[in-house]
């Protein structure tokens, strides 16, 4: 898999952001065939910096229903990428 097909998004909320702030720590969605080794190489190829560690959440899908309509909230795969001290990406600047 290419890097850009590991790496879907990036998950811009205030929770994110306080990691991102607070422990330089950044969240991606990612392929949910992906493991560690290879969001590590993608971050690291993507944004030119160095990766301590990965975490990744795996989500499921949550019912949902509006009226007599129902379905299933979207099965999601999240990255929490730790980078090191000096390194930094510049697209959660704002």
């Amino acid at each position: 898999m290419l890097a850009s097909e590991i790496i879907k998004r990036p998950i811009i909320t205030e929770k994110s952001m306080l990691l991102v702030e607070e422990q330089n720590k950044y969240t991606f969605s990612v392929d949910k065939r992906a493991n560690k080794v290879q969001i590590k190489k993608a971050v690291e190829e993507l944004f030119n910096v160095k990766v301590v560690k990965v975490n990744v959440i795996n989500t499921t899908p949550k019912k949902k229903r509006v009226g007599q309509h129902q379905g299933f909230k979207p099965e999601l795969t999240k990255a929490i990428v730790t980078l090191a001290k000096d390194s930094k990406i510049e697209i959660f600047a704002a």
